[in-house]
């Protein structure tokens, strides 16, 4: 039995009766930004079914250049009553919901030209006009511009309070905007903004304490970080545990309570010399709350129209959880595929008895 995995846990003086989270996986249902109610079902569901905690898609913020899609999540006042609803319905089966913040900075699907101006009038930005992949798509962020977005955090954040939910995650990873003033190859500025591992970091850094001011010393605030970015599989933010604990220290003195570290695959090490995977360099070097992330109960990575992803053991996770290399998982396609993946677990279902996970699944609120 998964024991391990059915230890409660607090999180600065909110109580998770076990250490399964719901990875925020965009579900593409919004309509203007304003999610339904089978968006609120299907977390509801999971959370009945004994997730410890859900983390909802990432949700825009009300800053125009935040995301290029119509279908996802928007904190702006049209959608509170639809967010409200997702975090009530987890709460009247005993649930915790967290809402994810989320702008995507440069890291657009769609493409674009110079400056690009979105509809609202409002251009795309990034630290310095620079994309995931090098190439020059505007000019940099004025500091004007960067406060605008601070804002933006800061209000989402005392929306998200003000709707019921029990904390917020912060997307700092994955080549979003936050982690475009992180990355070296996105930030090339020479003001406050930019220079060394530690100087980029100052952005990231006023989100957090502007979102901290908001929502209180009391407030749960998760920081998902990872070294992939969604241009760049095999990019990193540190090379060395000493930089990752460089990056990791402005960021726990300015208000994060959890590290969601998102990897392709949890059991891959971090760095070499050592099979501590980045969740659990976090906790050794920070003594802060750590969670992981990737591929768990599926045997690969891949999430595509071709291929199919099949269950299989966690002995590697309950492994590492058991020695205390972090404290919460976050699992994903599993929990897509399979609502009641928790329930079954916990009765030590073996893998033949989980569904696979398929692209087709992403098309379905199940």
């Amino acid at each position: 039995m998964p024991d391990v995995l059915f230890q409660p846990f607090n999180l600065k003086g909110l109580a998770l009766p076990n250490r399964v989270v719901l990875a925020p996986m965009s579900r593409h249902r919004a309509v203007d930004g304003v999610p339904g109610p089978d968006s609120a079902a299907y977390y509801k569901r999971r959370a009945e079914a004994g997730v410890g905690l859900i983390i909802t898609e990432g949700t825009f913020l009300d800053h125009p250049a935040s995301g290029d899609t119509t279908d996802t999540p928007r904190l702006i006042e049209a959608a509170a009553d639809g967010l409200k609803l997702i975090a009530d319905e987890v709460h009247a089966v005993g649930g915790r919901v967290f809402c994810q913040l989320w702008h995507i900075g440069l890291a657009h699907a769609n493409s674009l030209t110079p400056d690009a101006v979105l509809d609202q009038g409002a251009r795309y930005v990034g630290p310095s006009g620079i994309d995931g992949g090098g190439a020059e798509t505007g000019s940099p962020m004025s500091e004007t511009e960067i406060a605008d977005v601070i804002a933006s955090y800061a209000r989402g954040a005392a929306m998200v309070k003000r709707l019921g939910f029990d904390g917020l995650e912060i997307h700092a990873g994955h080549g979003y905007l936050i982690d475009q003033f992180l990355w070296a190859r996105t930030n090339k500025r020479t003001d406050k903004y930019g220079g060394d591992l530690v100087a980029r970091t100052r952005f990231a850094v006023e989100v957090l304490r502007a979102v901290r001011a908001e929502v209180g010393d009391d407030f749960p605030i998760s920081m998902r970080l990872s070294q992939w970015k969604i241009q760049d599989y095999d990019a990193v933010l540190a090379e060395t545990p000493d930089e990752l604990a460089q990056l990791l220290a402005p960021l726990t003195a300015a208000g994060a309570d959890l590290f969601h570290c998102s990897s392709q695959r949890y059991w891959d090490p971090a760095f070499a010399g050592s099979d501590l995977n980045l969740a659990g360099w976090v906790k050794k070097l920070t003594g802060m709350p750590a969670m992981a992330v990737g591929s768990v109960g599926l045997d690969t990575d891949v999430m595509d129209q071709e291929n199919v992803a099949n269950p299989t053991d966690i002995e590697r996770l309950l492994e590492m959880m058991e020695r205390g290399d972090f404290d919460l998982i976050a699992v994903g396609r599993a929990l897509i595929a399979n609502p009641d993946w928790v329930e079954k677990v916990q009765r030590g279902a073996a893998p033949a008895e989980m569904k696979p996970f398929s692209y087709a699944d992403m098309a379905v609120m199940a």
